[in-house]
């Protein structure tokens, strides 16, 4: 590539200087000059979380001020759609005399276009890789072919990774210091994330206590929604402010050996990585699940019977079974949700109460600080029963009993159920027959299914529809 000082890099999800190829390259041939251009109308169209685009603005604020100790001054504007954000783009480096952009690439298909399209117009794009620790497309089977089941992904991930060179690229040095003040925000609905620390903080504090005293016990934890037993790595990882390489580079400092450890409870979290990746491969592989297709042809034409009524209680958290609603009341009050509780709520709208999956995509990303489409995608399609390795249509989530099982003491339950404080745990899971004899039942909803009946009627009805 030249040494071009009138370079321009252009910042996407990458909100980093810490392995950060884009930014490296721009910096190695001298480029002063940094953009991010939001597409207002285009993130609500892709339901892009409030409480996301508050998460993207703090750490832009923090990205200004590390770029401007590098000498590259950032520019941060706001358009409608991907259509304004291409014209701005090439209008800003036609003004400027720019001829190279340096960017790291996005898998989604409407920004794989976009990029193709700005290419098109006398501009350079050289694209970088930053969202994966293994690339997009060098895991194949023998067929030379995208895997479509996990578990022999998985292998051949590990075994590629043994055979690689791994390594992350440091932070450009810093070649002055200076104070920027002013505040980034978005002329768009935001809510506050400040609960979440900036990534340089979680990278410098959370993640080597997660690694040091949670690791451990992580196999063991990590379906309990009342214990604090997960790492919190996943917003940050949405967005690009830390680096997935990273992320297993700071892993294996403490367990170098854990790749060839995959019997070993310390994999686990590992393992959680790797399903990230194999999601991102498939996007990659499978552009069209962008479009929100069903990933298994035989669901082209299914039909989802679920009531809107149904589908908006569902939204609410007054589904009538406490594991539920807690977990729809957590996801509405901070932006996140447990991933034990996603399988739960996610088959009991598709299974239980038969609405389209898509939909329930679509909220969960209306609200997710986490909310990154392959990941989405690939976990709603895997609980419907439409997607690439997915649970069998035939395997429908109990939320009673992943509740006793997984919330005996109704700690997580009573925490976004408060309303439910008084019941004692033999009761919590299923409350409605304590609170009437009470005559306590307006406390609480009734259940808007009887799980039973919502079972036999799921079966028979994707029975029907896939025959």
């Amino acid at each position: 590539m030249p040494n071009n000082h009138n370079g321009l890099y252009w910042i996407r999800r990458d909100l980093r200087v810490d392995d950060n190829p884009a930014l490296t390259s721009a910096i190695e041939r001298g480029v002063s000059k940094a953009i991010f251009i939001a597409p207002l109308k285009t993130w609500e169209q892709h339901h892009k979380a409030p409480i996301q685009i508050d998460f993207i603005a703090r750490h832009l604020q923090w990205l200004k001020q590390q770029l401007a100790n590098r000498g590259i001054t950032l520019d941060i504007v706001e358009v409608d759609d991907f259509d304004a954000q291409k014209q701005y783009l090439t209008d800003y480096c036609l003004a400027q005399n720019i001829q190279h952009l340096y960017a790291n690439s996005e898998p989604e298909l409407d920004e794989c276009q976009r990029d193709s399209s700005i290419a098109s117009q006398h501009l350079t794009l050289h694209l970088f890789e930053a969202d994966v620790i293994m690339p997009k497309g060098g895991i194949l089977n023998k067929q030379g072919e995208m895997f479509k089941v996990f578990t022999p992904f998985k292998r051949a991930w590990l075994q590629e990774f043994r055979q690689r060179y791994f390594e992350c690229l440091p932070p450009p040095a810093a070649t002055k210091t200076t104070q920027l003040t002013e505040s980034i925000t978005f002329s768009t609905t935001q809510r506050s994330s400040i609960k979440w620390p900036l990534a340089d903080d979680y990278l410098q504090q959370v993640l080597p206590q997660f690694i040091t005293a949670k690791l451990s016990h992580y196999q063991q934890q990590r379906d309990f929604p009342g214990v604090h037993g997960t790492s919190g790595i996943s917003p940050y990882l949405a967005i690009g402010a830390i680096s997935p390489r990273r992320v297993l580079s700071n892993l294996l400092s403490h367990y170098p050996q854990l790749a060839e450890w995959d019997s070993s409870p310390l994999f686990s979290w590992l393992n959680e990585l790797i399903w990230r990746e194999f999601y991102k491969h498939l996007l990659f592989h499978f552009p069209n699940l962008s479009k929100h297709q069903d990933f298994q042809p035989k669901f082209k034409d299914f039909y989802w019977p679920g009531s809107a009524e149904n589908f908006s209680l569902w939204c609410q958290g007054k589904t009538g079974y406490p594991i539920v609603d807690a977990a729809m009341r957590q996801l509405n009050q901070t932006g996140w949700m447990h991933n034990r509780l996603r399988m739960i709520v996610g088959s009991f709208l598709t299974k239980h109460l038969l609405v389209d999956w898509r939909k329930g995509e679509a909220y969960f990303m209306q609200q997710l600080i986490d909310g990154d489409f392959s990941a989405n995608n690939g976990g709603w399609q895997w609980a419907a029963g439409t997607g690439c390795d997915a649970q069998p249509y035939f395997r429908i989530f109990n939320p009673v009993t992943q509740s006793k099982r997984f919330d005996a003491d109704g700690i997580f339950i009573k925490k976004y159920l408060p309303e439910l404080n008084d019941v004692p745990n033999k009761y919590i899971h299923s409350p409605h027959e304590y609170l009437k004899k009470q005559a306590l039942e307006k406390i609480y909803w009734p259940p808007i299914v009887d799980l039973a009946a919502g079972r036999a009627r799921a079966l028979v009805h994707f029975k029907q529809q896939l025959s």
